[in-house]
């Protein structure tokens, strides 16, 4: 039974799971994916009660610092041609650096989890999230053309 509510909340339309009242914030709005995630990957690699105990610690520790990296190398840009060429030097580095970062944090969560799934599950979760990223991709863009529509 659990698993066919998963399955029903992960397949449910665009419009209804990424719906965002008025005065809805985007913490709520990430609180809802972010449990969709979770859904999501405990059913498709059928992480038992116990497992998923052990898992979700640190792949949420993964996350966090993922979302650490992905603030600091999506920062807003001003006007390149303002920037003189040490500067954009610099800029290249920190991209350089959070990408450096990312690969440490990616083979770090890897080690620790070859402690608590095999290999294949570990593939097959980077295969997972790819899927879930594309899905919102897909609903995002549904959304945003369903309100261009209705706009007309």
């Amino acid at each position: 039974m659990k698993r066919y509510l998963l399955i029903i909340l992960f397949f449910l339309p665009a419009n209804t799971l990424l719906a965002q009242e008025k005065n809805e914030d985007r913490e709520a709005q990430h609180k809802r994916i972010k449990a969709l995630k979770v859904a999501f990957i405990t059913q498709e690699l059928e992480l038992t009660d116990k497992l998923a105990q052990e898992f979700w610690p640190i792949y949420n520790e993964y996350e966090r610092k993922k979302r650490k990296l992905h603030e600091r190398e999506h920062i807003e840009l001003e006007d390149v041609s303002c920037y003189n060429e040490d500067q954009a030097e610099d800029l290249l580095n920190e991209f350089l650096s959070v990408e450096n970062e990312e690969y440490k944090i990616k083979k770090q969560l890897f080690k620790d989890l070859k402690q608590i799934i095999t290999a294949k599950d570990i593939i097959k979760l980077h295969k997972l999230e790819d899927e879930f990223h594309k899905k919102l991709i897909r609903e995002y863009r549904a959304k945003k053309e369903n309100n261009r529509s209705s706009d007309e």
